[in-house]
C-alpha cells in the first residue's frame, strides 16, 4: 500500500455514486438494518422462484435462515406461513437487534435467533425442511464446512438454497457502503482499499462496528469478510457435496449481458447472482 494509490482511489471515489447499502441508512435514521432486510425480504428469494414455489420452500416448513444478519429477512420468511424459521448468525449484536425486530413485528412465536458458528450449529441432524443461504456464501471461512453442515441438520429430501454474489462482481468487495468504484478490488490492492475504507468512515458513529465486520482484526491489512468466492469454485464445491445438485443458474448483471458470462476470462465480472437448488438425498 502507497500514500498516492489511497488518493488515487479516494479521488476516483468522488465520481462514483455509492449503491444503496443498508449500514449507511441506519446511520443516517432513515431505516434499521433489520427493516431493511425485512422490506428487501422478497429479493432474498426472487431467483428461486423461477423453478420452486413459496408454498414448496415455506408453508408448514421449519425454515434455517444462514447468515441471517439483523433478522430482517428472517421475519419476512415467518409471513410466508412456515412451521418456524430459525436464524442463525457469528455477530452476537444480530441476536439481540432481530429478536426486537420480530417482537417489534409480531412474529416472536415462528421466530427463533441464535448467535452461532454456521459450521457448527446446535441444532439436531435432519430438523429443517427448508434452509436458506442469502449472501452468505461469500462470507464463509470454511464453506465446505458450512455447507455439510447444513446437509446434516437437513432433512432427507429437503431442500437447500444458495444464492450470493461472485467475487469479480462490481461489488464484490463489500465495501460499497463507502467506496462507489466497481470492480475495485481489481484495480487497487487489499491493503490499500482498507486504509481508504478506514479513512472514508472516519468520522460514522458506527465506524468501529464496520471495521470489526469487514477486518476482524482491526490492525488487519486483509479483508476477512470475504472469501474470494467464484461461480467456478462453488460449482466444483456442489459437485463434492453428499448433495444433489437440482438447478444451477448464473444471472447476468443485465440481460443484455448474458452472452460476456459465456467468455472465459470476461465471465465472472459480468455474474449478478450465483443460484443453486440442492437436495439431500433421501
Amino acid at each position: 500500500m502507497s500514500a498516492p494509490s489511497v488518493a488515487i482511489l479516494k479521488f476516483l471515489n468522488r465520481f462514483f455514486p455509492r449503491p444503496v447499502h443498508p449500514f449507511n441508512l441506519e446511520t443516517d435514521g432513515t431505516m434499521t438494518y433489520a427493516r431493511w432486510q425485512f422490506e428487501q425480504g422478497h429479493r432474498t428469494i426472487q431467483y428461486y422462484l423461477d423453478f420452486t414455489t413459496l408454498d414448496e420452500m415455506f408453508r408448514d416448513r421449519r425454515v434455517l435462515d444462514v447468515g441471517c444478519g439483523a433478522g430482517g429477512k428472517t421475519c419476512y420468511f415467518a409471513t410466508l406461513k412456515p412451521a418456524g424459521v430459525w436464524g442463525i448468525d457469528a455477530v452476537e449484536s444480530y441476536e439481540r437487534q432481530a429478536s426486537a425486530f420480530s417482537q417489534e413485528q409480531g412474529l416472536k412465536h415462528l421466530t427463533h435467533f441464535v448467535t452461532g458458528d454456521a459450521a457448527d450449529m446446535p441444532f439436531e441432524d435432519g430438523f429443517f425442511d427448508t434452509i436458506i443461504l442469502n449472501d452468505t456464501v461469500e462470507h464463509l471461512t470454511e464453506p465446505v464446512r458450512v455447507l455439510l453442515e447444513c446437509l446434516r441438520v437437513l432433512r432427507p429430501g429437503g431442500n437447500l438454497f444458495v444464492n450470493f454474489p461472485p467475487y469479480y462482481h462490481p461489488y464484490g468487495a463489500h465495501l460499497s457502503d463507502a467506496i462507489g468504484i466497481p470492480w475495485v478490488h481489481l484495480i487497487f490492492s487489499h491493503s490499500t482499499m482498507i486504509t481508504a475504507y478506514r479513512q472514508l468512515i472516519q468520522g460514522h458513529a458506527d465506524a468501529e462496528a464496520r471495521l470489526n465486520l469487514r477486518l476482524g482484526d482491526l490492525g488487519s491489512d486483509q479483508l476477512a469478510y470475504i472469501n474470494g468466492m467464484t461461480s467456478r469454485r462453488f460449482r466444483r464445491i456442489a459437485a463434492g457435496l453428499p448433495a444433489e445438485l437440482l438447478h444451477y443458474r448464473e444471472v447476468p448483471l443485465r440481460p443484455y449481458l448474458a452472452p460476456l458470462i459465456l467468455m472465459p476470462g470476461l465471465r465472472e465480472c459480468f455474474i449478478r447472482m450465483v443460484v443453486a437448488m440442492l437436495t439431500r438425498p433421501r
